[in-house]
């Protein structure tokens, strides 16, 4: 029996120019509420154009410093990439605390045979 996948989506990233699957990249939106700041869509629904970027901080600041946010997302102006940021610092913090409770979780129950 073959087994049939969805088919993966390519995007580049805004920051570093590579192209990529869609599934390891963050999709950026301009705020409704406010057209000169930029937010983190996850689940992926938000309405407008939306970005591609990799999920690092390290990413975020090479975008800002290029504009590449106000390029993309075809907004003039300086735009507040701040909400994208705090974003991708708390999901990597949330990993680190995850992968640190697996590490404590096999030392004390020990390896599985």
């Amino acid at each position: 029996m073959t087994e049939t996948s969805a088919p993966k989506r390519i995007r580049t990233c805004i920051a570093y120019g590579t192209a990529m699957p869609d599934v390891q990249l963050l999709r950026v939106v301009v705020d409704p509420d406010n057209p000169m700041r930029i937010i983190a869509d996850p689940v992926r629904r938000m309405p407008g154009r939306g970005a591609w970027i990799t999920p690092t901080e390290e990413a975020v600041e090479l975008a800002v410093k290029r504009k590449a946010f106000s390029r993309a997302l075809k907004v003039s102006g300086t735009v507040d990439a701040s909400p994208v940021r705090e974003y991708v610092v708390t999901v990597a913090q949330a990993a680190e605390m995850q992968t640190q409770r697996r590490c404590e979780h096999n030392v004390i129950e020990g390896p599985k045979n």
